[in-house]
């Protein structure tokens, strides 16, 4: 399906707001937002901060996480009677760890317009901040909040070679870096808190000289550095490799896992797979 941008029908427009300075916005995410007869907020009471900051005076509906998927025909019937409309979450940009997947997806897939604008989002300021080497990256958002669950997430990410990304609320930052150190190891790490608000702060060092030492306020974005160890698996034949995975992974995941560290197409993998069970 091919989607031209800018054609005559009502666009749903998705615009980053700022993540804590309001001057973090664009010229262009300003004219859109005055521009638009509608806009779509993740909690309208926050958006009414900004929008008043900058005069900006539109018809307000919730979207979040609770409504998302009860508004999916209204929004639709507004775009069929000619009505641009915007999307913003509370700050960033809207779908990244915030509401909007499921309604850009809806629109996608029936043919509407659904145009994404650049700007603000909290994990490329951390990244350009943390000191660590961010190509290439995994931008994972918020780990599982049961300790089970987030440490089994953990254990898919462990051998990864890449700088990882993760959002996290304050209440459950030293629980979170705990099962990190106990999963990943004692790696580096950077901690932005409270990106470009007043009292920003970026922590660096080894996880297990952060926990209990950051001042459990505001929103966190954790960076990790990747699994630095080079592991050989010439050793595993084809089976034993996959095996290696399947109490954590499904079989179709264990095979992709092992296709990309192998560096072959995971059909070779899984043919080989299957042909020497």
């Amino acid at each position: 399906m091919i989607q031209k941008s800018y054609d005559d029908k009502a666009s749903l427009y998705l615009v980053p707001t700022p993540i804590g300075n309001l001057e973090d916005i664009t010229f262009r995410a300003i004219s859109i937002l005055k521009s638009v007869d509608i806009i779509l907020c993740e909690d309208t009471r926050e958006s009414t901060k900004l929008l008043k900051h900058y005069n900006i005076n539109k018809k307000l509906i919730a979207c979040h996480e609770f409504n998302e998927d009860k508004i999916l025909n209204k929004v639709r019937d507004l775009l069929d009677s000619g009505k641009n409309i915007a999307l913003i979450s509370d700050q960033g940009s809207p779908i990244i760890s915030d509401p909007g997947f499921i309604l850009a997806r809806y629109l996608i897939n029936n043919g509407y317009n659904v145009i994404s604008l650049p700007g603000p989002t909290a994990f490329v300021p951390a990244i350009s901040s943390s000191g660590l080497n961010p190509s290439p990256f995994i931008y994972y958002g918020f780990l599982n909040s049961k300790k089970s669950k987030r440490e089994m997430e953990l254990k898919k990410l462990v051998n990864y070679p890449y700088l990882i990304i993760f959002y996290e609320a304050p209440h459950r930052l030293n629980s979170t870096l705990k099962s990190i150190l106990d999963i990943f190891g004692d790696r580096n790490m950077s901690i932005s808190r409270e990106i470009s608000k007043k009292y920003e702060t970026i922590y660096r060092d080894k996880i297990s000289n952060l926990i209990d030492n950051i001042e459990l306020k505001g929103e966190f974005v954790i960076t990790v550095e990747g699994n630095s160890e080079l592991v050989d698996y010439s050793n595993l034949d084809i089976v034993e490799h996959v095996q290696l995975y399947l109490d954590d992974l499904s079989e179709m995941d264990a095979i992709k896992r092992v296709a990309k560290e192998r560096g072959v197409s995971k059909s070779e993998i899984y043919k080989k797979y299957h042909d020497s069970k």
